[in-house]
């Protein structure tokens, strides 16, 4: 795949320029649009498409036939969202409606795909299937260039994180307590440190590579890649890389893990905190904390999105400025010619990742509408809004990792050589070691505890 890793634009025109803001501004509208519909006796369900569980193939035509109106409905209006947004990039609007339609159709079957009774019985949530049929796709099929263009992989991240942030309260993090925080802190920054030692001391990676991988396996998986990449100005192939390192363990932890979890009896907490801390991708994470309920659930949520997420934008920052002031320097020549970039709050700004904002904005809206109505309106929103942008953001998840297994060619991994993978490999290890000592070990009762509680 080849992720846009060049800076996020400065300026107006960059407002309508960038996929960063683009997705901004979709995910935001979704999020208005669904409060202001709750408040007039409405809401979003028409876009909201699911498929009923099934076992027998013959019985698919009956359970997808009264499905149909609404998912036109909602490939009408992400064609129209997106081909707005594309048209005004100047990208190749007919390519791109050509591949977006394929593209829409293969999350379609996947998401049929992921409600098969084997498939639940596996874990194979929608997002994790994508992964797997667009890998199995990509590595057999060649790829025409149009539908190339309907594979915006990044534009469909940015825009599932932010419809994420709507559902993600700012309370929720003052609840979780400093626990949290902690454990999340010390692990992410343990295995970042360890994989940028790593790959720059043993391995002789570069720098910004080298930080991409430490952010993938550290933070949040492949938009910590994308998001990290811009903010150091990595090349595209080393994002690349980096995101093919996430999927490649992320679909060996959604499976690992859950089985380790049951043969040791560890508690619903205490599962979902360690999965919470050394899964790498927030769709493979809530699959595999699923299969322990709602107390593994929400135990993941507070170490996966609010200990880790929620401070992408916060790494991209400090990071750009260790770029900026450190790792790009210039040469005389450059200094001498003009041709030097200087660190300046500028280009740091420049190289932000601005669909986190996005991300920060649509949680204060929610949080801030759910604390000046009453309770019965929370109860309307969370049924109304939330639940449609829950389903909303599965589906950019889907297209994402469509995307990403489309794109991953296991020959082209080889080709990179085993230095990337064995630098992300041995952060893996120190992710998953300390994980399972702070959650099973050190604080086992503590997560055992807020996962009974739910």
């Amino acid at each position: 795949m080849t992720p846009n890793t060049k800076s996020n634009g400065g300026g107006l025109k960059s407002l309508i320029a960038k996929e960063d803001w683009w997705a901004v501004w979709i995910g935001l509208a979704f999020v208005i649009v669904a409060l202001i519909l709750v408040t007039i006796g409405t809401n979003m369900s028409g876009i909201a498409v699911s498929f009923p569980g099934w076992s027998n193939i013959v019985d698919l035509p009956g359970l997808i036939a009264p499905v149909l109106p609404k998912l036109l409905t909602l490939y009408i209006v992400l064609l129209i969202v997106f081909t707005i947004a594309v048209t005004i990039m100047k990208y190749n609007v007919k390519q791109f409606i050509a591949g977006f339609t394929l593209l829409f159709l293969l999350s379609t079957l996947v998401q049929i795909l992921a409600s098969w009774d084997v498939a639940k019985t596996l874990s194979l949530e929608a997002p994790v299937m994508a992964l797997i049929v667009g890998m199995i796709i990509g590595n057999f099929v060649k790829i025409p260039q149009w539908f190339e263009s309907g594979m915006r992989t990044e534009f469909y991240v940015k825009t599932g994180i932010v419809l994420m942030g709507a559902t993600l309260p700012f309370t929720l993090i003052m609840d979780s307590g400093p626990m949290a925080l902690f454990q999340a802190t010390v692990i992410a920054v343990s295995t970042f440190l360890v994989i940028y030692w790593v790959g720059t001391r043993l391995f002789n990676l570069e720098k910004p590579f080298a930080a991409t991988l430490g952010a993938g396996g550290s933070i949040c998986g492949v938009s910590a890649s994308i998001a990290i990449g811009s903010s150091v100005n990595a090349k595209k192939e080393h994002v690349s890389v980096s995101i093919s390192m996430v999927v490649i363990w992320a679909t060996i932890m959604v499976f690992l893990l859950p089985i380790i979890c049951r043969s040791i009896g560890l508690s619903d907490g205490s599962a979902g905190a360690w999965i919470g801390t050394s899964e790498f991708a927030d769709a493979a994470g809530v699959a595999a904390a699923a299969q322990f309920g709602d107390g593994a659930t929400t135990t993941f949520t507070l170490m996966k999105v609010v200990g880790r997420d929620i401070f992408v934008g916060v790494w991209a920052f400090i990071l750009a400025i260790i770029s900026v002031t450190m790792w790009e320097r210039p040469t005389e020549q450059q200094l001498a010619d003009g041709t030097a970039q200087k660190p300046s709050a500028g280009v740091i700004w420049e190289r932000f990742p601005k669909f986190v904002i996005g991300f920060f904005v649509a949680s204060i809206i929610v949080t801030l509408v759910n604390l000046a109505v009453s309770p019965e309106m929370v109860a309307a929103i969370d049924s109304g809004a939330l639940s449609p942008i829950k389903n909303l953001r599965g589906w950019a998840f889907s297209l994402c990792f469509l995307c990403i297994g489309l794109t991953t060619r296991f020959r082209d991994l080889a080709a990179t050589g085993w230095r990337p993978f064995g630098a992300f490999s041995i952060g893996v290890a120190v992710n998953v070691i300390l994980g399972f000592l702070f959650s099973t070990m050190w604080l086992n009762d503590y997560w055992t505890a807020v996962g009974a509680s739910v």
